[in-house]
């Protein structure tokens, strides 16, 4: 019989591990109570981009338009202007518009809570509407990029191809009480310690736990 795979004794190792690092940009925004719609422009702003230049874009964009309605009035020229030199600013600042619009229309200018509507929302995948509704709402999502899926899979905590079907694997095995954090904490503990390639197994507080799935080299 195989023993079951000691996630909740994993995942506190990792928190004890975190303090020492920098939080994920959306993380600092949700704990300091900014709006779901700060929340949603953000998530799409670090879409392939690095946390340090999302922090500095999105406070600037922030002080000229905070709500659908000021970043319509921008139009998606002056956006674009705004938020380079994020990748992909062109067709951000596109989704970001249509968003507005969608919002203004759909919404009253709100930003909903509910998951598939988050998804109906013009270039908003799984994973940012995850983002938004945990973060921006305090709702039960697991939020899964990159990391949380790399790393899971690394553990042998599941066996899956992609985010998605490791989303949809977690939301039946993984405890309800990590469902919000497990994005914070991998995605710190991935670009700290559990790295794509050569990863710190030698200082990794979990390496006791983990198969190492994938691993050829590490530190």
């Amino acid at each position: 019989m195989t023993t079951p795979f000691p996630i909740t004794t994993v995942l506190d190792l990792v928190e004890a591990a975190l303090p020492a690092f920098n939080q994920p940009l959306i993380d600092q925004m949700s704990a300091e109570q900014q709006t779901p719609f700060r929340i949603l422009v953000a998530t799409i702003l670090s879409l392939r981009t690095k946390d340090t230049l999302t922090a500095v874009v999105a406070p600037r964009l922030f002080t000229l338009a905070d709500t659908p309605a000021s970043l319509l009035a921008l139009g998606e020229q002056r956006l674009a202007e705004l938020i380079y030199p994020v990748g992909f600013y062109q067709n951000k600042a596109r989704s970001l518009i249509a968003i507005a619009h969608m919002l203004l229309e759909r919404y009253n200018g709100a930003v909903p809570s509910d998951l598939e509507a988050l998804l109906e929302l013009p270039g908003v995948g799984r994973k940012t509407a995850n983002l938004v509704r945990t973060a921006g709402f305090g709702l039960p999502g697991i939020c899964v990029d990159i990391h949380v899926h790399r790393i899971t899979n690394r553990w042998g905590y599941v066996a899956t191809k992609d985010p998605d079907t490791t989303e949809m694997t977690l939301r039946t095995i993984l405890p309800t009480q990590y469902w919000i954090p497990i994005n914070r904490l991998l995605v710190t503990f991935g670009q700290n310690i559990c790295h794509p390639t050569s990863p710190h197994c030698s200082t990794c507080p979990v390496a006791a736990y983990c198969a190492r799935i994938g691993v050829t080299r590490s530190r």
